[in-house]
């Protein structure tokens, strides 16, 4: 008999699942505003996917170039998000990413310097002027250190090595989680007013990915057994530049820096093929007037901005394209070129990072050689719907923020959005957990009940004599999804993909982990996979309802933007029947300034923002 009463219990106001730049974020917003905050984390302190952000973080600091204004990076990044984003959140993110990069600097980030001693920035995919602030291309790393660094003096109670199994509620309100300890497998009870989730992505459902095994899509899924809704889920991001070869560091991310500093993209033929893939609407709307918008067109070699900067859906397809045409590298990418366009000094000064993984891991001197790099699964625009003021979703006492929350980033993500994205909506999530524990006169009890049913879920997976190996379906979900709901997509492939998805879920209700409870990966690995499946199915069937394609989200039987889908979302949700339910949802409308602001022109917009300064 199962007794609640023996599992350790701990209490706080809030508990924020996942410690990378949105999870530290929020936990120190909701420290400084009095709350008792636990932390917990699937890995070691510091493992958290915010360090594989290299390139920097986007803020309009105007430090390179005053022209920049948080009006155009809005602009940038609703233009980046083919007009899909929430309105609000692009304009909290454009607003504060730069009081959240002077913050950092003041808690101690070392970011790299202008002559002047500024905040140096580099350009970037997307965005009109140089705005990533950067430290090399190491720029991820040096926040989570920063943050962490400061965290530590907040009083946050951290919890490493702890797998979140399943939310628990009293009602429609959240009341805490049930966990695990990876190293001996006793289960956990945090009894907590709210959650915060910053768990990030799903991308190890699909065979290439730039993810490590923690990004298995734990906050979607939890979320969605909650009751809360997700939304743009056919929208996962494949980053153009991962290792292709060799094997061993296959999907590795590349980092969109090395274009930024210079890196051009060839096919084995020794062609610069960007110049044949810009298209015509997006040269004329990026370039800074319509003599280089047509010398982009032209294949001009010396236009200031090189069309390897183009927004990462447009050089993923590119890179395919080739690859089909028989015009790619030996193993299926294309060639990433740095060091005939840089001196070698420069190149280990700027991109460190980069020269000693490829020198390290791969054996490839990228000062003298060209590396070979395709597309890779790298992040999901698409995650938990939340208010865009308060990061709470539509279960009361739930919050998201970072990679797990949708609706910022649209269609598609810029470049370095993602950087100032963890750092403004963690901070914002931290707010509005705050005001939400305020306004509420007790913390919700813990039902005994639900927890023995996640508790029991977790441990029939040891206790049957025989079943599924959880590694073999894990085996069989990422080729799926590799060969079914990739880069390109159709009604056909998606209808596969969706038909075997529902086999492996049969299959997953056999599943077995043999041995004890104690430093058991199998067993991990079988309690992953369900979130990986919930994650991976709501992507298939919400790529299946867009009959368009739009940013990320490219569909060969519906070519092209259709305007009636500029005006909906695609919304999951758990059924009352245990089923997914997809429904096509009417967005929000914006008001008429921000409509306004993203609309005009880049001359007129610049002429406004010179007026104001």
């Amino acid at each position: 008999m199962l007794d609640i009463s023996e599992i350790q219990t701990i209490e706080h106001d809030v508990l924020v699942v996942g410690a990378g730049g949105a999870g530290l974020s929020a936990a120190i917003e909701c420290s400084s505003q009095g709350l008792s905050t636990g932390l917990i984390c699937k890995s070691l302190l510091g493992k958290a996917h915010t360090v594989m952000a290299e390139g920097g973080v986007a803020a309009a600091l105007g430090n390179v170039d005053n022209r920049d204004h948080w009006k155009v990076h809005f602009r940038d990044t609703m233009r980046g998000g083919k007009f899909l984003n929430v309105w609000r959140m692009a304009e909290l993110h454009a607003k504060h990413a730069p009081d959240r990069v002077r913050e950092l600097e003041e808690w101690g980030a070392v970011f790299d310097r202008t002559k002047k001693g500024l905040i140096n920035q580099r350009n970037f995919g997307g965005h009109r002027y140089p705005r990533l602030a950067h430290v090399g291309d190491r720029t991820g790393l040096e926040i989570i250190r920063t943050l962490q660094d400061h965290g530590i003096h907040q009083g946050i109670e951290v919890y490493m090595e702890c797998t979140g199994l399943d939310l628990l509620k009293d009602g429609d309100r959240i009341s805490g989680m049930v966990a695990m300890w990876r190293e001996t497998g006793q289960f956990i009870i945090f009894k907590a007013g709210a959650v915060i989730f910053a768990t990030g992505g799903g991308g190890k459902a699909w065979k290439i990915t730039s993810n490590s095994w923690e990004y298995t899509g734990d906050g979607h899924a939890m979320a969605y057994e909650a009751g809360a809704e997700l939304i743009d889920m056919e929208f996962t991001q494949f980053h153009p530049t991962g290792m292709v070869w060799p094997p061993s560091v296959r999907g590795t991310l590349v980092t969109e820096g090395v274009r930024g500093e210079g890196g051009i993209l060839i096919n084995s033929e020794g062609q610069r093929f960007m110049f044949e893939n810009i298209p015509e609407r997006f040269a004329s709307e990026t370039a800074d007037t319509e003599e280089e918008a047509a010398r982009w067109l032209a294949g001009d070699k010396d236009a200031r901005r090189p069309p390897e900067l183009l927004t990462r859906d447009v050089v993923a397809r590119a890179i395919r394209k080739e690859v089909k045409a028989g015009r790619g590298s030996p193993h299926g990418g294309a060639f990433l070129d740095i060091a005939s366009q840089r001196k070698a000094e420069d190149i280990k000064k700027k991109l460190p990072s980069m020269y000693h993984q490829f020198k390290v891991l791969a054996e490839l001197d990228i000062t003298t050689d060209p590396m070979e790099v395709g597309p890779t699964l790298h992040y999901m625009m698409g995650g938990i719907r939340v208010d865009a003021d308060s990061q709470m979703s539509q279960v009361p006492g739930l919050f998201a923020c970072g990679e797990c929350s949708g609706g910022m980033h649209g269609a598609n993500r810029l470049g370095g959005n993602s950087l100032s994205d963890l750092l403004v909506f963690g901070k914002l999530a931290g707010v509005g957990v705050a005001k939400y524990i305020r306004g509420i006169s007790n913390l919700a009890g813990i039902v005994d009940e639900e927890a023995k049913v996640i508790i029991r879920a977790a441990t029939a997976i040891l206790n049957r004599e025989s079943g599924e190996n959880p590694y073999l379906l894990h085996e069989d979900l990422e080729e799926n999804m590799q060969s079914n709901v990739g880069i390109i997509r159709s009604a056909e492939l998606l209808l596969e993909g969706i038909t075997n998805l529902e086999s492996l879920k049969k299959s997953y209700k056999e599943v077995k982990a043999n041995g004890a409870s104690q430093y058991n990966p199998g067993w991990h690995e079988a309690l992953a996979l369900r979130n990986l499946m919930i994650t991976a199915e709501s992507v298939a069937r919400s790529a299946l309802m867009r009959e368009e394609s739009r940013g990320a989200h490219t569909r060969v039987d519906f070519p092209g933007e259709q305007d009636e889908w500029l005006q909906s979302n695609v919304v999951i949700h758990k059924g009352k029947d245990g089923n997914m339910v997809v429904r096509k949802t009417d967005r929000q409308q914006p008001n008429n300034e921000l409509e306004r602001i993203a609309n005009l022109s880049i001359d007129e917009l610049e002429k406004e923002v010179a007026g104001e300064g």
